[in-house]
């Protein structure tokens, strides 16, 4: 019998009707390259991928391949202003919201080829815990950064505080099924996005905050004290990166120009003065935009009635909405305009 179905039967008998798809999860071990999914009926392994298949088996169209990349590069910090960028923010494993939002914002078409040409897609935050498809959701990102620098476009992911929660062990927020998963495996959750992971990896090369034209894209906010560092943008990726991981050292490395990106009331994760008290003033929202050459930030992170929608008289853009309820939004800016969008299409100027 091969291992494959082995683990399969094995699997079943243990977890019964209540396994779950899950995955793929790709695991670098022992010099060998192990992609491993997750079925109701088992685990199905397969030993030096290129590419892996992310499937759903109650919607087989849904389903894709990924090339697995030769390299994984840090991005850049600073990019010129596209023509059009769609920016979404706290997907959290919503793939069915996510993929109809894509589809009507012209950046996919339904087989998941790139129809956004040389714009830019830009995820603020927010890529896991509630929904039930995080590495689905991972992987489509994956496969869209490389149809969209082939086209020309490129596609941000910029990180959140779920996820530096999750690769540093905060696992408050998770999905129980992704517990159930890592048993299945023989692993602990915390396993599934180490280091010797290929979605770990890809996690560990991005961005807290990134320049896209004029726009300052990052998850929360950038609090007074931010601005009173003074720091260039790309000293405060290279600061934060190799904390991501460190579940204790985010209470505070020691280290001023470090510990404020990693506190709750100035972390440009967990930020919500744009929206909640104490509220930025429009002169410290002004500070910002000074300070790194921009003419507004763009946000996800915080719920509020008025988003998708711009405050602070358009110098901020908030996206978050609660993609758990089934509300699916993003912004469009295409040709000097912005609209709000929804996963029907359904387009909404939006005044500054």
């Amino acid at each position: 019998m091969k291992l494959t179905n082995l683990m399969a039967l094995l699997t079943g008998l243990s977890f019964g009707a209540n396994a779950q798809q899950d995955g793929p999860y790709v695991f670098y071990r022992d010099g060998k390259t192990i992609a491993k999914t997750l079925t109701a009926s088992g685990i199905t392994e397969e030993l030096a991928p290129k590419s892996v298949q992310v499937g759903f088996p109650g919607h087989p169209g849904w389903n894709f391949s990924v090339a697995l990349k030769p390299e994984l590069k840090i991005p850049a910090t600073e990019y010129k202003q596209p023509d059009k960028i769609f920016f979404i923010s706290d997907v959290e494993g919503e793939f069915e919201g996510f993929r109809a939002l894509l589809i009507a914002g012209g950046v996919i078409d339904s087989a998941y080829n790139w129809t956004f040409g040389k714009g830019h897609v830009v995820v603020c935050g927010d890529l896991f815990d509630r929904g039930m498809n995080v590495p689905e959701c991972m992987w489509l990102m994956y496969k869209l950064e490389q149809s969209a620098v082939r086209a020309g476009g490129y596609w941000h992911t910029i990180l959140g505080n779920h996820d530096v929660m999750n690769l540093s062990g905060d696992v408050r927020y998770v999905q129980p099924k992704y517990f159930e998963s890592a048993k299945r495996l023989g692993l602990d959750y915390m396993d599934l996005y180490n280091k010797d992971t290929e979605l770990g990896r890809w996690l560990r090369t991005k961005n807290t905050i990134e320049k896209i034209g004029d726009n300052l894209c990052l998850h929360a906010g950038v609090a007074p004290q931010i601005n009173k560092l003074n720091m260039p943008l790309d000293v405060i990726n290279q600061k934060c990166r190799p904390y991501y991981d460190k579940a204790k050292l985010l209470r505070g490395v020691g280290d001023p120009a470090v510990d404020a990106f990693f506190t709750g009331e100035t972390s440009l994760f967990w930020y919500r003065g744009y929206f909640m008290e104490p509220k930025a003033t429009e002169d410290e929202v002004s500070e910002s935009l000074r300070l790194y050459g921009v003419d507004r930030i763009v946000v996800g992170h915080t719920i509020v009635p008025g988003n998708v929608g711009f405050y602070y008289g358009g110098k901020v853009l908030g996206l978050d909405v609660d993609q758990h309820a089934h509300v699916h939004q993003a912004a469009l800016y295409e040709k000097g305009k912005w609209v709000k969008i929804n996963e029907r299409g359904e387009r909404t100027f939006l005044s500054l």
